[in-house]
């Protein structure tokens, strides 16, 4: 996220943006939900308390203007009903889901301006509770439906997509972190991996995760490859590095290939998959943490001193990622 091109939000919001995204080192888009959440505040209660008149479109509102003052004068009931506005609605629906991030991003940021910066002497959102989410299993693949997508694998970019799909299964990886790879991050037996909030990890893969990254590495055309993304693993058919939107029509279609609903399955719920073969096979949930690079920090303490064998047995434990390309091809019948 560029910083420098924001001029919409108030100053003390861009020094807020500035400290996540250089002091923390946060991701870009955590730095830009946390830009889009502040925003939709201030125009809301900017709204709210009559301070533009009403025919001003609600993202055309002024905002920038904003100053402590202001912030001190936000009460606690006003947050509340903000939690579930929608700006394109302009009344409530929001899901659970959004409602709890948009709440995090408004305690992020008094938190910020309480404790690191001290310029307010009491935090409204040390009150403000959390929405409560309804609790729901996340959906997965089973193993035979995880064989029946791998053998979907066919055409010109098969062995890419085989790969790709193997580490989704083998790894866990989340899309951000499968598509930002570059050649230099694949070893032996693992992957160097940079996760969310730029935290780099370790995750390790089983033999047939590595020849189906052999196989795609001996296939892949550099010569053609765009000298910006040269060093780039997984390479579209544009030949420049692949992209979120790329990856998630490449499932879509192994997806109706394979019978699968394609509507059920995203590339996080082949991360979901990932971590329910390994749970079900055995693997420690500590070793299963540190694989999927979780960053809450009251696991991550728990996590961050196990070693290199455990997390190396985390990933032997997934059959997905100890077949080879034919025993997936010949389980297909």
């Amino acid at each position: 996220m560029n910083l420098d091109a924001i001029n919409d939000v108030p100053d003390i919001v861009m020094e807020f943006l500035e400290y996540h995204s250089t002091v923390r080192g946060h991701s870009d888009l955590t730095v830009s939900g946390y830009y889009h959440d502040l925003k939709i505040l201030f125009r809301y209660l900017k709204r709210r308390r009559h301070l533009v008149p009403r025919d001003v479109p609600f993202n055309e509102i002024d905002i920038t203007d904003i100053g402590l003052d202001f912030i001190k004068s936000i009460r606690i009931e006003e947050l509340y009903r903000y939690q579930s506005f929608s700006p394109e609605l302009e009344t409530r629906g929001l899901s659970a889901a959004s409602r709890c991030r948009r709440t995090s991003s408004v305690k992020s940021f008094f938190n910020y301006l309480t404790l690191k910066r001290h310029l307010l002497d009491y935090n409204v959102c040390q009150e403000l509770d959390m929405p409560k989410r309804q609790a729901s299993l996340p959906r997965y693949l089973e193993e035979s439906e995880c064989e029946r997508l791998l053998a979907a694998c066919d055409g010109p970019y098969a062995y890419r997509d085989y790969a790709i799909l193997m580490l989704f299964l083998s790894c866990g990886l989340r899309v951000s972190e499968l598509v930002s790879l570059n050649t230099t991050d694949v070893y032996e037996d693992h992957v160097r991996v940079l996760g969310k909030g730029n935290k780099e990890r370790i995750v390790f893969f089983a033999e047939g995760c590595r020849e189906a990254i052999d196989d795609y590495l001996d296939v892949r055309n550099a010569e053609k490859v765009k000298e910006s993304d040269k060093n780039a693993l997984f390479i579209s058919r544009k030949n420049c590095r692949i992209t979120t939107r790329g990856v998630q029509n490449m499932l879509e279609s192994k997806l109706l290939a394979a019978g699968l609903d394609a509507s059920r399955y995203s590339p996080h719920k082949l991360r979901h998959t990932a971590a329910t073969l390994m749970l079900k096979n055995g693997v420690d949930t500590r070793a299963l943490q540190e694989v999927l690079g979780h960053s809450n920090l009251n696991t991550t303490q728990i996590y961050t001193h196990l070693d290199n064998a455990a997390l190396h047995e985390a990933a032997m434990a997934n059959p997905i990622g100890r077949k080879t390309r034919a025993e997936h091809d010949n389980s297909d019948g």
